[in-house]
């Protein structure tokens, strides 16, 4: 059956819903109503070079320019966004988001960078969830930017639980060995363009940049979906 006959046939019988406050979406929209699109808490952090998200890495690692879309704020009906992304299978929203955000890009610094790499999941995490949020959003991010996304080279040497209770300290000592390159010399000279879903204290972001940084990338910035 026609793929296009099939999901009419699907929408049909299950109208898909704003992801935020549960409308029914309208042709021309997806994943989140023009409403909640509208109102999303945007940060517009890449109009600020100085913005909090950045300020979090200096003194720490290097990183030329950091963004993240929105503010994760706990109970807020955004929050089910990232959390369906992550533990729900809802790879759409990911990419959906990733296309919103880098529209707003398109005309920043972020869009010069020369590659894109998502900040990697262990392979048993990954399967356990079945993809990688962050190479989602990457993949959207791509998609509009005309970047190269590049996986499978930072990669996740240990697995590691959910580092949410750890304070920050913890979160930055779990931290060490954690990642690697499998081709440092492919880095070397690029402006890599990390990206991940959240940021909270940045201790993840700050050892994937530390580990392309070693290898001789010319430049680390990073964006992520949301801010916490």
């Amino acid at each position: 059956m026609n793929m296009n006959i099939l999901n009419s046939i699907l929408n049909f019988f299950y109208p898909p819903q704003c992801d935020v406050c549960g409308r029914l979406l309208t042709e021309g929209e997806q994943v989140i109503c023009m409403a909640c699109f509208l109102d999303l808490p945007r940060t517009n952090f890449h109009l600020d070079e100085a913005n909090a998200m950045a300020r979090l890495f200096w003194g720490r690692v290097f990183i030329t320019h950091a963004a993240g879309y929105f503010y994760y704020n706990k109970g807020s009906l955004y929050q089910k966004l990232i959390h369906k992304l992550k533990y729900n299978g809802r790879a759409d929203i990911g990419r959906m988001l990733g296309r919103y955000y880098a529209d707003e890009l398109s005309r920043s610094v972020f869009a010069e960078a020369g590659v894109v790499m998502p900040v990697p999941l262990h392979p048993r995490k990954e399967r356990l969830r079945g993809y990688n949020q962050s190479e989602i959003i990457a993949s959207g991010i791509c998609e509009r930017l005309s970047l190269p996304l590049v996986t499978g080279n930072l990669v996740r040497n240990t697995f590691t639980d959910t580092q949410t209770k750890r304070s920050r300290f913890d979160r930055y000592k779990n931290m060490e060995g954690m990642f690697g390159l499998t081709d440092e010399g492919s880095v070397k000279g690029l402006h890599v363009l990390l990206v991940d879903d959240v940021v909270t204290t940045g201790s993840t972001l700050e050892a994937c940049a530390q580990v392309l940084l070693d290898a001789g990338s010319g430049a680390v910035s990073v964006l992520t979906l949301a801010v916490a």
